[in-house]
């Protein structure tokens, strides 16, 4: 028990300095490739955060327990949206850039959208079992390369542009040296978090039901909090946002594409499509908050995280 409190205390340092080097490393290489930070967190932040989802899913899906893919990946996009930017917003007023409204939450709703259609085929047809196929598999990775083109495109477009240039902190090896340490510290210390975390649970005889509903969710987004707070901390308000829609779209492009298309399908079951909904309002209610103002406080993220409380009511309660 005291090795894992240890452990667990470890974890959290992994995890704090870790993102504080995770999010310097990205934003050098954004200033010294001249790429934009919102693709920066969009790409490699948000990739490399969402690690453990897709870890979990292949996991899973080789285990022949594909059935609890879909609840990560949708548990996961609502948490990051309604807790974790909501949480980030109480640490720093986080500016949302135009394109970003207009353009890239739009693509978070649409990719949300799709995983739900080809969620439901038993809503059409009572004889059809509800599960996510290969082709379903395709058609998604399709969109994600969509997804992808768009964000070829911005880079093109943004390198045309004459801007004031920022001295980066680092030079090109030593920040993706220190992108690359810092992700590692990120995933390592959530993996500490999670298992210890669990050990210590099953030790004062909580329910394996109410550790997969707390630590086990909030484990594999752990790296997205961490990293999403310390940018906002550090007024990197591209990278915080980027990071989250990002991995919102990577979680359903890859994190359910890849193994649907290359390992089996992906069962649904009697998936609760309040969940789904709940994932598809919360994309929503970014766009609706961000919309007029384009930026996220204090009373956004007030709004979100009591958004977030009241469903987790309905989990751990009611559903």
């Amino acid at each position: 028990m005291v090795l894992n409190i240890v452990l667990l205390i470890v974890g959290f340092v992994l995890l704090i300095k870790g993102a504080d080097i995770f999010v310097d490393g990205a934003s050098s290489i954004a200033q010294n490739l001249k790429i934009p930070k919102m693709v920066i967190g969009l790409t490699i932040v948000a990739f490399g955060t969402s690690a453990p989802e897709l870890a979990v899913s292949i996991k899973a899906c080789l285990s022949g327990s594909s059935d609890i893919v879909l609840g990560n990946v949708v548990g996961s996009n609502i948490l990051n949206i309604l807790l974790i930017l909501g949480v980030s917003s109480l640490f720093s007023s986080m500016k949302v850039k135009d394109d970003t409204v207009k353009k890239e939450i739009p693509f978070t709703i649409l990719f949300s959208t799709l995983l739900m259609v080809i969620s439901i085929d038993n809503m059409f047809d009572k004889n059809i079992t509800n599960v996510i196929t290969r082709t379903d598999g395709i058609i998604i990775m399709l969109f994600f390369s969509i997804f992808i083109y768009y964000l070829v495109t911005v880079m093109k477009h943004d390198k045309k542009k004459k801007k004031k240039k920022e001295k980066p902190k680092y030079n090109i090896f030593y920040s993706i040296l220190f992108t690359i340490l810092g992700l590692c510290g990120v995933i390592i210390g959530s993996n500490f978090v999670v298992d210890n975390a669990i050990l210590i649970a099953k030790a004062f005889k909580v329910s394996e039901k109410m550790i997969s509903l707390t630590v086990i969710a909030f484990g594999t987004s752990l790296p997205e909090l961490v990293t999403s707070i310390q940018a906002a901390r550090k007024h990197e308000n591209d990278i915080a946002i980027g990071n989250i829609i990002g991995s919102n779209i990577f979680n359903i492009g890859i994190v359910i594409g890849i193994p649907a298309f290359l390992i089996s399908n992906i069962n649904v079951g009697k998936f609760n499509y309040i969940d789904m909904i709940t994932m598809i309002i919360s994309a929503f209610l970014l766009f609706a908050l961000t919309y007029k103002r384009r930026k996220i406080d204090k009373s956004e993220g007030i709004i979100m995280i009591l958004m977030f409380l009241i469903y987790y009511t309905y989990v751990i309660i009611g559903g």
